[in-house]
């Protein structure tokens, strides 16, 4: 997905962010600030929204020698989540509708991204999803689709809500699930590591796609997670970074669950920024 002209603005604040979280001198944060705003100015045309977020993440690594900044907020994001892991089991359990609410669970755990914000409210998303109605509704499609597929591939996004990715899929039973996950540390973005944390391990395969952008970007991705992508009767996106590197794609039977955290997002979709959406990319709207 092509970055649109808000992008480099969001870029921008959360680069300021990730920069003023760090020991850094004030010369070293000013020259960190240059090389990024000459990233966006030598950027080539039609330059995706991951493929810039990966290149300033790597510059930040390089300049600053910190490999994974949000690797302790990225623990401490499994542990908060794994702590109410029982009680959100329950939730969904003891609801009218357990695959409903288990997928509403997964894209309300998808607030947690500190890539677009380090402040969210995860327990009033959480209310204000399960009392919403998706602004695009495709669960009753993805629950059939899961029925009749032979393998799934379930592409992670961040850490944290990687817990209510596992619940979701306990919920719906499957017997072949893989879990991709980064190929490298980026963001908050999820890893190998933090699905093992979670015990991702013990519900579906986990498999890396073998880069490290905050997205599928499947002309980079590794030999076997494309053969796995090709062959996958399902794929299961989360997030809006999937979302940006797979939107393009009609190939493969997508769907995408995310809330919609900004108003680029919100435009291509056509709906509201802050909606919470359930899409199948070959299903007619």
């Amino acid at each position: 997905m092509e970055a649109d002209y808000r992008c480099y603005f969001c870029f921008a604040r959360n680069f300021e962010r990730l920069i003023e979280q760090q020991v850094l001198s004030a010369q070293e944060k000013k020259a960190l600030a240059a090389e990024m705003f000459s990233l966006f100015q030598n950027g080539r045309a039609g330059f995706s929204v991951p493929a810039l977020s990966r290149e300033l993440y790597k510059l930040f690594s390089e300049r600053s020698g910190v490999a994974d900044p949000y690797r302790k907020v990225k623990y401490d994001s499994n542990a908060r989540l794994l702590y109410m892991y029982e009680a959100f089991r329950k939730r969904i359990d003891h609801s009218d509708n357990p695959f409903d609410t288990a997928v509403r669970l997964a894209v309300a755990g998808n607030i947690i991204d500190y890539g677009v914000s380090d402040s969210f409210d995860l327990e009033q998303t959480l209310e204000m999803v399960e009392s919403s109605d998706f602004a695009v509704d495709h669960v009753a499609y993805l629950q059939r689709r899961i029925s009749g597929a032979k393998t799934i591939l379930y592409l992670g996004d961040n850490a944290g809500e990687i817990v209510f990715d596992k619940l979701l899929i306990e919920t719906f039973h499957h017997p072949n699930v893989w879990y991709a996950v980064r190929g490298a540390p980026v963001i908050n973005d999820v890893t190998r590591e933090d699905a093992l944390q979670v015990g991702m391990d013990e519900v579906a395969h986990v498999t890396d796609n073998g880069y490290d952008a905050p997205s599928t970007i499947l002309e980079r991705c590794s030999g076997q997670f494309l053969q796995l992508f090709k062959e996958a009767d399902l794929v299961i996106s989360k997030g809006q970074g999937n979302l940006e590197g797979l939107i393009e794609e009609q190939k493969r039977d997508i769907f995408f669950l995310l809330m919609v955290k900004c108003g680029v997002i919100a435009d291509r979709l056509g709906v509201k920024e802050g909606s919470f959406v359930c899409v199948g990319n070959n299903i007619e709207r």
